[in-house]
Order: C-alpha cells, then sequence, then structure tokens
C-alpha cells in the first residue's frame, strides 16, 4: 500500500506564481517516487482528484490563518495521512517547508529593496500594520520555538541562516533541501524565433550586429532589483566591449517608472520591456544570459530555469539559488545588490563570446541539470519523511 502524505498550500492555482507551480511539481515528483499525495488548499481551481479546495466559500482571494486551520484540523480529523507537509506555519504539520523563506528576513528585505534609509525604516516599523503577515510571522516563530514542532525544510542555506538567526532554531530540526524545477521542458522553436525578432526590430537591430541579449524575469519589479539594473546598464553602455548589451525585462510588474528611469540615464534604446512571457524556456532558449540582481529570494525559479537551459547567470547573495551552482565558473554572485559597479562588470563580463561559452559549457559539463531535478527534491524529501 503507497504512503499517503497531504501537502498543504493556501491557493492551488500555478497561474499566482512560482511557490503554486513548485507545490504542483513536487506533488508530481513524489507521486512518481511511489508517494500518494493530497494537496489541500484553502481556495483554488480544479477539478483533480487529489486536490481538496477546503475554504471555496469564504469571501475574497485570501483565507484567514484560523479560519483555514480550522478546516485543515477537521479534514485531518476524517482523513488519514501518514504525514503532514505544509508550506504554511501549520505546527500540526510533521514538515514545514517555507517557500518564501522566513517572514522575519522577507520584511527586512523588502524594506531594503526601497533603497533609501527613511523608507526602510518605515516600512519595517509599519510591517505589522500588515494582519496577515503579523499573524504567519507570529506563527512562525511559535512554531520554531515549540520543541516538538516540525522539522523545517530549509530551500537552501540562506533559508536555514534566517531560521536560525531570527528565531534561534536548532540544527537538529533544520534540514536544507535545495530548491529544484521540473527540467527537460519542451521549447516552442518557432514561437522562441518570432520572439527574437519581434525583440531586435523593437531595438532595431539586425543579427549580423550580434547583440548580448541579457533577459531578467519578475513580477515585483522593485524587490528583484530592477532599478539597479537599469544603473548598471547604464555603466555597462560606457566600456569597451566586443559586443554591445541589451536589457529584456519579462513580467507582469508595473513599467512606468522603470521606463523613466531607462530614459533619463539615456539606456532606453538598449531596452525591452515585454510584459508576462507565458513560456519562459522559449525566451531562455534565444537570450545569452539570465540576470536577476534580486534584493531576497529563497531560492529563484527562474535562475535555476536559466541554468536547465545551460545560461549564465548573474545574481545576488541574497538569493538562495546561489547554491547550486559556482561563483565565476557557471555564472555572477554579486555581494550586495546596491553594488551597481559590480553588477555592471558582471554585464560587461558575458557581452564577450568566449565567457558565455566557457559558462555554459561548464553547466554542461558539471552536471548542474540533475542537481536542479525536482526529482533529487522528491528523493531527499523522501528520505525526511523516513526518519521522522
Amino acid at each position: 500500500m503507497k504512503k499517503k502524505i497531504a501537502i498543504i498550500i493556501e491557493r492551488a492555482n500555478i497561474a499566482l506564481g512560482g511557490a503554486e507551480r513548485s507545490v504542483f511539481e513536487l506533488a508530481t515528483a513524489l507521486s512518481a517516487h511511489g508517494l500518494e499525495v493530497d494537496i489541500l488548499a484553502a481556495k483554488g481551481q480544479t477539478n483533480a482528484k487529489n486536490i481538496h479546495i477546503l475554504c471555496q466559500e469564504q469571501q475574497g482571494k485570501r483565507t484567514c490563518y484560523f479560519t483555514f486551520a480550522k478546516a485543515l484540523r477537521e479534514h485531518l480529523a476524517e482523513n488519514r495521512y501518514c504525514l503532514i507537509h505544509s508550506v504554511l506555519p501549520f505546527d500540526f504539520a510533521d514538515v514545514y517547508q517555507p517557500r518564501g523563506g522566513s517572514f522575519a528576513e522577507s520584511i527586512l528585505r523588502n524594506a531594503a529593496s526601497y533603497q533609501n534609509k527613511l523608507i526602510a525604516s518605515y516600512k519595517r516599523m509599519t510591517a505589522f500594520a500588515n494582519f496577515r503577515r503579523t499573524i504567519l510571522l507570529r506563527a512562525e516563530r511559535k512554531l520554531c520555538k515549540n520543541p516538538d514542532g516540525p522539522i523545517v525544510a530549509a530551500l537552501s542555506e540562506y533559508v536555514a541562516e534566517q531560521f536560525k538567526q531570527h528565531y534561534g532554531l536548532d540544527d537538529r530540526r533544520l534540514m536544507i533541501i535545495p530548491n529544484g524545477i521540473k527540467i527537460n521542458k519542451r521549447i516552442d522553436t518557432g514561437r522562441a524565433d518570432k520572439l527574437r525578432a519581434q525583440i531586435l526590430a523593437q531595438l532595431g537591430l539586425k543579427e549580423a550586429d550580434e547583440p548580448v541579449l541579457f533577459l531578467f524575469t519578475a513580477n515585483n519589479f522593485r524587490l528583484k532589483g530592477l532599478a539597479v539594473l537599469i544603473k548598471a546598464m547604464q555603466l555597462a553602455s560606457r566600456r569597451k566591449t566586443s559586443r554591445q548589451a541589451y536589457l529584456i525585462v519579462a513580467g507582469n510588474g508595473k513599467t512606468h517608472k522603470y521606463r523613466r528611469l531607462a530614459k533619463k540615464l539615456n539606456v532606453h534604446r538598449k531596452i525591452v520591456f515585454l510584459g508576462a512571457v507565458r513560456h519562459i524556456q522559449n525566451a531562455l532558449s534565444i537570450i545569452d544570459a539570465a540576470v536577476l540582481p534580486t534584493f531576497y529570494d529563497p531560492s529563484s525559479r527562474y535562475i535555476l530555469e536559466a541554468i536547465a537551459a545551460d545560461k549564465p547567470v548573474i545574481t545576488t547573495k541574497f538569493n538562495g539559488a546561489t547554491d547550486l551552482f559556482v561563483n565565476n565558473r557557471h555564472g555572477k554572485i554579486i555581494d550586495c545588490t546596491e553594488n551597481t559597479p559590480a553588477l555592471a562588470e558582471a554585464i560587461s563580463y558575458f557581452t564577450n563570446t568566449d565567457n558565455i561559452r566557457k559558462a555554459s559549457e561548464a553547466i554542461i559539463a558539471d552536471n548542474l541539470e540533475e542537481k536542479i531535478s525536482i526529482s533529487r527534491v522528491a528523493k531527499q524529501l523522501i528520505s525526511v519523511y523516513n526518519n521522522l
């Protein structure tokens, strides 16, 4: 008989973001390794038999933490599971895997992303005005202080350090299971070629110009460092390089502020704003390098997807995905998001054709694709499950 587990997530809808997509990919990978997996969600749009929507009748997009907790307890009282795996801080879970890292760290790094000491201070002081965030932060702290609480499965070394620093969590309750993604995704070459032609047309370029295309993908442009990146593009444009760097911005974020900044710095002709991109693997197939100078990311799916596409990556030490590649071999890690000169230098480094090729070849030679596979994550989690 298969071991039956439940994975708790607030919303069962992969269109909402990386955390939701990751949970669905994980459930599929665990099933492929012989487990029976149910997903327990407060809200969602699905008819799948293994997905149970427990608070659909509640008004609003989000569900109160306590309302969801009550619904979960009622479901768990009537349904038997060998193990409870939650991405929300419920102390009745066996494994807590915070997809967004710790709430304490996310508050601090969100404030830092405003790049203004007064605003950052204000954001830190008013963070508790957000009732929902406060409830989750307190639940997470309580979970960590409870000696009988769940094992915390951290997505990265960065996340593990957050739980030790902010909550004093004992090492014996911490497991580092680096993030993973579904690999070997199909590329629609026709659409990819059409996208590249569209980008070059918007930039006023031809293939013969040999542009180096850097792709930035996010929905929260501020938190992921787009303003810093645009400033770095200005610095990089002043350098003498064999090929010219161009920036492709993808995502649902509001662009007006960033378009104005690009124009002010006179790099607007080197930047294309694509809007939302449905199939990121198509976009990755036609660019040269991925860049995400983020202020905070527990472990970016986007950077892992770029590595899976054998593309060099540039990101910051505040991205847990740095656990899965080597600085100066597969990409570049910036020590501080606000270090614009270092980011500009990294961009300039990858305007060199040989440097792009060497990094891509190293990604393949070191088999990074296997290291970032969601199948590897499933195997590690199953090992944790078996030891509980």
